[in-house]
């Protein structure tokens, strides 16, 4: 069974001996349970929300980064019309029937969500067909940085590949990704995660035209003034959050039109004191505050890494998180309010960081429950990790890297 050249796996991880192992194994267990006896290689990573919280699905803007953690897959064509995955961990086959495409044959789990980005690439025009494919990944499952959008992003790139000459762009991988989450996961999600998944490193993302996502790439790393990047998991929530995530999006749709317009990007904050007090909905205001100044955030967080500016940098990050906890409220789910381990495990950090005198943190992603990003000077990440690690458990204490390529076909 032929492999990735180890170039490829130096380039991607700096690495080349865990990397090689692990594709190793994705390509024993390719052939082991197809019976194929070649393979093409793929991988796309999760993905940092540095800053912009909430923000890309009412065409605000958002800095992102893809992360050093992936999902990796060894696939090739099969020659039917049968979609079959193996996800290393999991038990059950993934089958799809590209012949019998719908919600109602496919209505939950990840059958559904791959069914739906086949719908979503045949009505944005794109080719699909069948394929088996070993996948295994490496990110962190519901935990902020995107493991689901890392995984359609990596079926995106497989789809592409094989059936239509590597001549998708990242917008359509998006398209294809979100089209699956919303549709079939019904999940009001915007196209954040996927692109950031997709296009690799640190990048501005600008999202007023849905239909030309509008990004630009960034000189940045957090290692370059100094600092770490530190994700801490703080537990899944026992609640189900699919309708606080959807709530988001909604109250801000709602308050943009009253404002007579249908995203909040379209308009301004003098518009909504203008017409404030013709808004029954409280938090959807607070919302829509946390909406126009978190992008204003995300621009002068932009000229602030253009310009070495790094304490500027820190400062808007420290009032991002701020934001997300006064105004947009994402922080802990209304449903168990007693549950509380993003702010529990933010109020701890900030002890931390307050003896050290330096560092902030934020909420990381989506929300509720999950994640956590605290961003430590170097010097001082092996104390944190043991600091919080108390708290939370070693094992869910990641200190990360920003990775600068996104999801490829890898040979």
């Amino acid at each position: 069974m032929n492999l990735p050249e180890t170039a490829k796996l130096q380039e991607i991880y700096g690495e080349t001996e865990i990397s090689g192992a692990r594709f190793k194994n994705l390509a024993d267990n390719f052939s082991k349970i197809y019976g194929q006896d070649k393979a093409e290689y793929f991988t796309a990573p999760g993905r940092t929300e540095i800053i912009g919280n909430h923000t890309d699905h009412n065409g605000g803007k958002v800095i992102a980064g893809s992360i050093n953690l992936d999902t990796i897959g060894a696939a090739y064509p099969n020659g039917t019309q049968v979609i079959r995955i193996t996800s290393e961990g999991y038990r059950d086959e993934i089958v799809v029937d590209l012949t019998k495409l719908s919600k109602s044959n496919y209505k939950k789990g990840t059958a559904a969500l791959v069914a739906g980005m086949m719908e979503g690439a045949q009505k944005n025009g794109f080719e699909t067909g069948g394929f088996d494919a070993y996948v295994s990944t490496n990110v962190i499952a519901a935990a902020g940085v995107s493991s689901s959008a890392s995984f359609e992003m990596l079926i995106c790139t497989i789809i592409d590949y094989f059936f239509n000459e590597s001549k998708m762009s990242f917008n359509d991988y998006a398209k294809v990704g979100q089209y699956a989450e919303n549709v079939y996961w019904d999940k009001a999600s915007g196209m954040m995660d996927q692109m950031a998944c997709a296009v690799g490193g640190p990048v501005l993302f600008d999202f007023a035209d849905r239909d030309n996502l509008k990004y630009s790439k960034l000189d940045f790393s957090f290692g370059k003034f100094g600092y770490r990047l530190v994700i801490v998991n703080t537990g899944k929530g026992h609640a189900d959050l699919s309708q606080e995530y959807s709530e988001i999006p909604g109250e801000m749709k709602a308050v943009a039109k009253v404002l007579g317009v249908e995203l909040l990007h379209e308009t301004n904050v003098d518009a909504l004191l203008e017409h404030c007090n013709e808004i029954e909905d409280d938090r959807a205001v607070l919302r829509a505050l946390h909406f126009f100044g978190e992008t204003s955030r995300v621009e002068d967080a932009a000229d602030a890494i253009h310009h070495n500016d790094y304490d500027k940098f820190l400062e808007l990050i420290d009032e991002s998180g701020k934001s997300s906890w006064e105004l947009l409220q994402n922080c802990y789910t209304m449903k168990d309010f007693h549950e509380q381990k993003i702010t529990r495990t933010l109020a701890l950090t900030q002890l931390f960081l307050k003896k050290i005198g330096a560092g902030v943190c934020r909420v990381h992603g989506g929300g509720f429950a999950g994640v956590i990003a605290a961003i430590v000077p170097e010097k001082e990440q092996d104390n944190y990790v043991e600091y919080i690690s108390r708290f939370v458990g070693k094992e869910n204490v990641y200190p990360m890297d920003i990775r600068a390529i996104g999801a490829v076909h890898i040979g």
